[in-house]
């Protein structure tokens, strides 16, 4: 899976992007906004991140920012199933792009993305003291479910509080009856195609 946006490639991680992976997610306050990652984060965490990428989850995509010169990574987001059957929407961006609107405009591909493999309804969630992603979520239509949830942090190294949110997005298509959920078909793609791969690679950071 392969998008471009008016400002942004969005592409699979591959292992040659991992040096560039690791400065750009490699700051305590990217970190401690989110769930899974460790802290500190060096090149062999973004090389194990990257590792399985295409069986792990293939809807899930480098925010590579376009300019003049080289490409430049600032982000991530993608789309996780749970183990409750929801789908979520999860991302993060690198500081010096914050309040840019890079989220956003990767968030809207994302819900079209939904939209398209027939998913029916996305849930995100932040942490309370993060509200800048709640403005992002409200911009992309989420609202509050009323619930809030402890959620574990590796970078805080413990669990902090959560609000959530849910949005449901109109079908199109794929009902996702099959067995393995709306992103069965994703998840069995098992090589990204070799000519998009070198039109998008990034040769530098």
């Amino acid at each position: 899976m392969f998008a471009r946006t008016e400002r942004l490639l969005l592409r699979p991680g591959w292992q040659e992007d991992a040096p560039a992976l690791a400065r750009a997610i490699g700051d305590e306050m990217v970190i401690r906004n989110l769930a899974r990652a460790p802290w500190p984060y060096g090149e062999e965490d973004a090389r194990a991140f990257l590792a399985g990428w295409v069986e792990g989850n293939p809807s899930r995509f480098l925010m590579v920012r376009r300019t003049a010169s080289a490409p430049r990574i600032i982000g991530c987001i993608g789309l996780d199933p749970m183990d409750n059957g929801d789908v979520e929407l999860g991302y993060w961006v690198a500081r010096p792009y914050w309040g840019l609107g890079y989220a956003t405009e990767a968030g809207r591909h994302m819900i079209d993305l939904a939209r398209t493999i027939g998913i029916k309804r996305l849930v995100a969630s932040h942490f309370v003291d993060n509200p800048a992603s709640g403005s992002v979520l409200r911009k992309l239509g989420f609202v509050q479910t009323g619930r809030c949830a402890l959620r574990q942090s590796l970078g805080r190294g413990e669990a902090a509080p959560t609000i959530e949110y849910a949005r449901d997005v109109a079908a199109a298509g794929n009902d996702g009856d099959d067995d393995d959920g709306p992103l069965g078909d994703m998840r069995r793609s098992k090589r990204w195609p070799e000519g998009l791969r070198e039109e998008w690679r990034l040769h530098a950071a």
